[in-house]
């Protein structure tokens, strides 16, 4: 290998092993949080329980990283923490479904019969927040429960902060354990691009 060569690979290499040691970093701060957050669901009662949209399907069915979400949503209405749903979520790129009427339809089928209410025009985490935030106000709402899967509250919990969320309204987190959480934890695909979403929000100033 000549001289010139090894003067290009050694910062490379350098900047290769930073990268995967940050990478690293972020993904076990999320996952003790998670594990935190599992171990900790609310504890008051709230008006709305607020669920965040995924991907609406998966092999030919609904995504059961979302219906997991959902299914942790109803059980605190059947439980008498909240009162009633909101699902956020907009067009799935992938296939064209609206996220929160998948949402609805599953909470519906697995016997929740209460109102529920639909942001479906969000399509990130901070449009979740934000466009649900809108309604939240509209509807006079001063207590909310922000359902999603363990590995993704660090970050909405950051968002929720950066943007006043949180001080709009008195919020507490429950980590949903879907089945895809349950099989894979922070291996599945959607926890291992996490840490990767959280650089990026950062990046781009939402925290």
């Amino acid at each position: 290998m000549s001289r010139r060569l090894r003067s290009w690979l050694r910062p490379l290499l350098a900047a290769f092993v930073v990268l995967l040691l940050g990478y690293a970093a972020i993904w076990a701060t999320v996952w003790q949080h998670a594990r935190a957050q599992l171990a900790q669901p609310p504890t008051r009662t709230a008006e709305v329980a607020l669920v965040l949209g995924n991907r609406a399907w998966l092999r030919g069915k609904p995504n059961p990283c979302l219906t997991g979400r959902v299914d942790t949503a109803v059980a605190l209405a059947q439980a008498g923490t909240v009162q009633r749903l909101l699902m956020s979520g907009g067009v799935d790129r992938e296939d064209g479904r609206i996220e929160a009427e998948v949402m609805e339809h599953h909470a519906r089928q697995i016997g929740y019969a209460g109102p529920v209410q639909l942001e479906a025009v969000s399509s990130s985490t901070r449009q979740n927040l934000s466009m649900s935030r809108a309604l939240l106000q509209a509807a006079g709402v001063r207590s909310v429960v922000v359902v999603s899967e363990p590995y993704h509250l660090w970050r909405v919990e950051r968002l929720a902060r950066a943007s006043g969320f949180d001080r709009e309204f008195d919020v507490q987190y429950a980590a949903a354990p879907s089945s895809c959480w349950r099989s894979w934890g922070m291996v599945f695909k959607g926890a291992l691009r996490e840490p990767l979403a959280i650089v990026n929000n950062g990046l781009n100033g939402y925290f």
